[in-house]
């Protein structure tokens, strides 16, 4: 068994929690309100900034030029291909480009990127992998459960075929090797690669709550 096991089997209440949430259920049948969609991909959008952010410095962290290439490459691909999914579901929902930019984190946004970027910053290469792969997996996972749910095609199925594609996939199981990896080569961070995952994987469900709830600030 790999590491990257070990740790989904740790967090695989959140996992059931996750594909169990309405914001999950609801997009997968297309009964998803617009508003909690269109709340999803301003939120996701400036997630994905930071996101890209600490692949970048998990590149500048590596070891070996393959896996800083891969790192940084992975931010590229966030910033170049995925925001521009983003832009796309936007325009479908008359956001404009400005419109994401101008978006403010919400309060779990903000604690999640918050802790990635810390992380990235403060934290050893082994334990921003397992920061990351909660992201990743998650979607993997999650994108699987919506696919079988899902009954026939309808507004929200090209989230559902991002995040189920082959594409992403491959991407999935190469962070899945590199946690492997660093869990075989770092037995002394695994109890710190297992708190971060486990951290980045309850606000991975804390994330779709917001969503649904359209979580603002109070005050």
């Amino acid at each position: 068994m790999g590491f990257s096991d070990r740790l989904l089997d740790a967090g695989s209440e959140i996992w059931d929690a996750q594909k169990e949430h309405p914001f999950v259920v609801e997009l997968a049948d297309g009964s998803l309100d617009e508003a909690a969609f269109r709340y999803w991909v301003k939120q996701d959008y400036r997630y994905l900034l930071d996101y890209a952010r600490v692949f970048a410095l998990a590149g500048a962290a590596a070891d070996d030029e393959e896996t800083m290439l891969r790192l940084t490459g992975t931010a590229h691909a966030t910033l170049a291909d995925e925001l521009e999914l983003h832009r796309s579901f936007a325009a479908d929902y008359g956001l404009s480009p400005a419109d994401l930019e101008a978006v403010e984190k919400a309060p779990t946004c903000a604690a999640y990127t918050d802790f990635l970027v810390r992380t990235a910053h403060e934290g050893s290469i082994a334990e921003i992998a397992a920061a990351v792969y909660p992201c990743g997996q998650g979607y993997l996972d999650v994108a699987d459960h919506m696919a079988a749910l899902a009954t026939e095609e309808h507004r929200y199925t090209p989230f559902i075929e991002k995040y189920t594609g082959a594409e992403f996939r491959e991407t999935v199981a190469w962070m899945r090797d590199l946690v492997d990896r660093y869990g075989e080569e770092h037995p002394g961070e695994r109890d710190a690669m297992r708190a971060a995952f486990l951290r980045s994987a309850r606000l991975e469900h804390a994330f779709w709550e917001m969503c649904y709830s359209q979580e603002g600030w109070s005050v």
